[in-house]
């Protein structure tokens, strides 16, 4: 039985997939009240709890505390409210980059009791009009520097879309900024349900029509209470930086949700390129890093120069498989592990990773508590340990798609099928194979991709690397490798042959490529993961 609803608008419970194409909710340990407002929690609970006059955002070149984020939040959410006419259950889309005010919008209009959908900076007009249509938004909050493609978006939709504009810098002078300035600090927060739907996160990486996953209150301080308590062992002296857009729900958690829910202060970027983050990492004497992998080579690569990361106690890595080479020479020059895991938008965040004191390179670890996972084959039976095959995975979170669109195709008999293929060791760890459809058969092997960059990427002369699959008449499929170059080392038959020789040496010479491709860079997404997708058909 799902907790009673605050909101006026039922749109988001109305259209919740049935009931019996959930996955099973293990909810053992994380129990909170009916009446339940993550955005609350987040800032004004965090006061009463003496967080004041602790730091929770850093960004722009201003420090805000919690009162300070309290009182601003308070006030937007009196401006959505009293000015806007937001109503509990609105879908609210939010426009910007990583900076506080962002933060600030998204936690005014979960207070405000708003289905919030943050979106990313690139997205286009085209793209963000599927969002309003999909999600029948009816307010868009948008950073000024980023308000021509939101209102085209708003021209092309016929519904009655309300564009307001907000000051992503910290100037603070745009219209909603100035609605808020005349506002109350003190904000009676909606008592929405535990089970009211709070973020509609829209999945990474879609083609054609995306796909929204709903979230309630409740799961988006699981995530805290879970994995960032139990595997991160956040305190209130934490400082978090990363890379992730907060439109991601990776990111959204890493950057905003797991600082806040302990007190602890979150970093925000809007270019979050490797040296950007080196700089708020020595400034700020960062504790906590969530980025990619091809981001933590960069970082190794400055720390050679000089780069003094070592207040890092967390260098969390997901997004994109991570190489044990990167995972060695990391703990090889901090004497300390990285910690992989796997999370996916539908779940929210991980759900499975490697611990401080239980750690091995090329492995993500074993399921985050309160989460069970196994590795099945295409009939949903288990697999033997050793054997590759799809991961399926329950625990507090779960997919549950906006519409019940495509939710058979995720869920089955009870367990999140989340499209990846991993196996399990006889010691109960996981490791990562491939993404399902990124596999490659050629001449009958099953090959893993990111296997073969790991090997790859243990050779001097490769910066990055994407493997894919190439069509070919004689074997199905060919690995084919595309390779960025460490400057100083040239593309030629000689360096192929040797990177071909030394693939044959490290991992079984059937897995070496056949084709390499060297490239200036490789295709990526906004949290760095390669587009594999993009490098097929390019050779």
């Amino acid at each position: 039985m799902l907790s009673p609803s605050a909101h006026s608008d039922t749109f988001a419970r109305d259209h919740l997939p049935a009931a019996d194409m959930w996955p099973d909710f293990l909810l053992d340990g994380f129990e909170y009240p009916e009446v339940l407002n993550a955005g609350y929690e987040l800032t004004d609970a965090m006061v009463e709890k003496g967080f004041g006059d602790h730091t929770a955002l850093i960004g722009n070149g201003r420090l805000r505390t919690y009162k300070e984020l309290t009182d601003w939040t308070n006030r937007l959410a009196h401006a959505l409210v009293d000015d806007l006419g937001v109503k509990p259950g609105n879908r609210v889309l939010i426009r910007s980059a990583n900076n506080p005010a962002m933060v600030a919008c998204w936690l005014a209009a979960t207070k405000a009791g708003a289905v919030v959908v943050n979106t990313m900076p690139m997205l286009r007009a085209a793209e963000l009009k599927k969002y309003v249509e999909k999600a029948e938004i009816t307010h868009a909050l948008c950073d000024t520097r980023l308000m021509e493609e939101m209102q085209t978006c708003q021209s092309q939709c016929d519904e009655n879309l309300h564009v307001i504009g907000f000051d992503g810098t910290s100037n603070h002078d745009a219209e909603l900024d100035r609605m808020a300035l005349e506002k109350p600090v003190r904000f009676d927060p909606v008592p929405t349900g535990r089970d009211d739907v709070a973020l509609l996160g829209f999945t990474s990486g879609s083609t054609g029509d995306p796909k929204a996953t709903m979230h309630f209150h409740r799961d988006l301080l699981i995530i805290a209470d879970g994995y960032a308590k139990e595997v991160l062992g956040v305190t209130p002296q934490d400082t978090f930086v990363g890379s992730p857009p907060l439109a991601f729900t990776f990111g959204l958690g890493g950057l905003a949700i797991f600082p806040l829910r302990f007190g602890a202060t979150a970093t925000l970027l809007e270019q979050a390129t490797p040296p950007n983050m080196i700089e708020i990492i020595e400034k700020y004497k960062a504790t906590v890093c969530f980025t990619a992998p091809t981001a933590y080579r960069v970082m190794l690569q400055a720390m050679d120069e000089g780069a003094d990361l070592s207040s890092l106690r967390a260098a969390v890595s997901a997004g994109e498989t991570l190489p044990k080479p990167v995972y060695d020479e990391w703990k090889a020059k901090t004497g300390k592990p990285m910690l992989d895991g796997i999370g996916a938008t539908e779940m929210l965040h991980i759900f499975i990773s490697n611990r401080f004191d239980d750690h091995q390179p090329a492995c993500t670890g074993k399921p985050v508590t309160g989460y069970e996972a196994k590795v099945i084959d295409s009939d949903g039976q288990d697999v033997a340990d050793g054997e590759i095959g799809r991961l399926a995975v329950r625990g507090p979170t779960g997919c549950r798609y906006l519409r019940g669109e495509k939710q058979p195709a995720y869920v089955s008999d009870g367990w999140n099928i989340t499209g990846d293929s991993f196996w399990r060791d006889e010691n109960g760890y996981f490791h990562f194979a491939a993404r399902n459809d990124d596999m490659i058969i050629s001449a009958g092997y099953n090959i893993a991709g990111p296997e073969v960059e790991a090997a790859l990427l243990a050779h001097e002369a490769v910066l990055e690397c994407g493997v894919v699959g190439a069509e070919s008449t004689e074997r199905g499929q060919i690995v084919e490798a595309h390779i960025v170059l460490v400057d100083g080392f040239t593309p030629g038959p000689d360096l192929t042959k040797a990177l071909q020789d030394h693939v044959k040496s490290t991992i079984a010479p059937y897995k070496y490529p056949r084709s390499i491709v060297y490239c200036d860079a490789l295709p990526k997404t906004a949290t760095g993961k390669i587009q594999r997708f993009r490098l097929k058909g390019t050779s």
